[in-house]
């Protein structure tokens, strides 16, 4: 479907953000999901007796299986490959669609079903599949509807968070030409409905992967609905395609992992379905595909080893970060990239992609740390936004460049800081200790344009 989506994404990210902030119904929305999200994370933290000394495992294990990728993968492709599969790997997005494209030439594919995965949209695979004449399927229930919308997904583990129920009943009425209940039942049956014939007919089922399982040859599928198991065992060939750093050495990590993963977005211990796959259909079983294809895509991720970014690689991909972000939740996923949005997405995607675009987003944050504290495997994410604003200071406007060099010098020296103490006295005599309304300089005025500054103290605290 052709991307109806109101979103430029070669405009900025304040041109794109004044979509969500001016549609007070769609803000609404976000709000009141991430803040169930949120609350669901703290709840299931409950449940574990020690859950920041589990988090403190969960780095140590990324790291360490980040410091040993070489070997991890490599034995993943050994027992991946003992178990029956293939694998291949992608230096890019163009190399993994068109060994996907070469493979669905070979075997006749008409039709696609697949399983939610971020990775598929970071290669822009429906689109590749769309242009090679083969209709793509989403068949989670909120990629579904946002494909059906054409529109990118608006958050990692929620695409069509930023939607109500009255935006689904209207999307669907129209696909169904009549007029549908505005009823949470009613709208997942349509659904269920018009995929149920997809999954039994598709020649090619596409998933992503949670997690691989090196020792193992295991893929790890975390869904809360059935529809990825359909996709992986369903249509006579299944490929997986993941991020060649999702990777893990054994289940006893995978263990790990998996008690943080559910928690930390939707507050389940364990999501519906975690699934565990390994290699074709044998001889004997009823069920499974006859193929199984493992492509692992660098696109950029190997630049980012060996770097003071390498943490972000943690990442598993659970969403916490964006659930309490005070600027996701006001300008929503859209705004940030086409992929991957919120915290994490402001550092991987200007890692991963270099362009204007993407190198503005680090400063789509208010580095309040609550992304930090969030993370379960504790990725320093508001230090790697200061990083990256510092690798492209170069690009802000000259009298930006020009007034931060001259604040950093103004404070380098405590009699210089002394003046500044002064000054902000004086500000606070003027204004008798009320809060800011309105401040005409230059770095200021779009500050106070939408919210107060704290009050000036009329003394510092040394004079006091």
């Amino acid at each position: 479907m052709s991307s109806t989506s109101p979103y430029d994404y070669s405009g900025t990210f304040r041109e794109r953000s004044r979509v969500s902030v001016e549609a007070p119904a769609m803000r609404s929305a976000i709000a009141v999901a991430v803040d169930n999200q949120a609350v669901g994370r703290e709840a299931g933290y409950t449940s574990l007796v020690d859950h920041q000394g589990l988090r403190e495992v969960a780095a140590r294990i990324r790291d360490h299986n980040l410091s040993h990728l070489d070997r991890h993968l490599e034995r993943l492709t050994e027992t991946w490959e003992a178990a029956g599969g293939e694998v291949f790997f992608a230096s890019d997005a163009a190399e993994a669609c068109g060994y996907v494209l070469d493979l669905a030439k070979r075997s006749e594919v008409r039709t696609a079903v697949k399983s939610k995965s971020m990775v598929t949209e970071e290669i822009g695979l429906n689109r590749a599949f769309e242009d090679a004449g083969i209709e793509p399927i989403e068949t989670d229930l909120g990629q579904y509807i946002v494909q059906m919308a054409g529109e990118p997904p608006s958050h990692i583990v929620a695409p069509s968070i930023h939607k109500s129920q009255e935006d689904v009943t209207e999307l669907f009425s129209r696909i169904a030409g009549t007029r549908l209940p505005n009823d949470a039942v009613a709208l997942t049956r349509f659904a269920r409905d018009r995929l149920r014939e997809r999954f039994l007919t598709a020649e090619m089922g596409v998933s992503g992967v949670n997690l691989a399982v090196a020792d193992e040859g295991t893929l790890t599928l975390v869904t809360n609905e059935g529809n990825g198991r359909m996709c992986v065992s369903m249509p006579r060939v299944h490929v997986a395609i993941m991020g060649m750093e999702r990777v893990v050495w054994d289940f006893d990590q995978l263990a790990v992992i998996l008690n943080l993963l559910a928690r930390s977005n939707t507050g389940q211990k364990l999501s519906q379905y975690t699934s565990l796959v390994h290699g074709p259909r044998r001889a004997g079983e009823a069920d499974g595909p006859e193929e199984t294809h493992l492509v692992i895509l660098d696109n950029g991720r190997s630049n980012i080893l060996g770097t003071r970014y390498q943490e972000a690689l943690r990442c598993i991909r659970c969403g916490a970060c964006l659930n309490v972000c005070p600027v996701f939740r006001q300008a929503g996923g859209h705004a940030y990239d086409p992929v991957y949005s919120g915290p994490i997405g402001a550092v991987i995607t200007p890692l991963l992609k270099n362009t204007q675009q993407a190198h503005e987003l680090p400063h789509a944050s208010t580095l309040c740390g609550a992304c930090t504290e969030v993370c379960p495997v504790k990725i320093p994410l508001h230090d790697l936004l200061l990083y990256l604003r510092q690798d492209h200071a170069h690009e802000a406007a000259p009298l930006e460049r020009m007034s931060y060099r001259l604040w950093s010098r103004a404070w380098a020296t405590p009699r210089r800081f002394a003046w500044f103490r002064r000054g902000a006295a004086l500000i606070g005599s003027v204004t008798r200790g009320r809060p800011v309304r309105r401040l005409p300089l230059p770095l200021m005025n779009r500050w106070t344009k939408g919210r107060a500054l704290p009050p000036f103290p009329r003394k510092s605290k040394t004079e006091r």
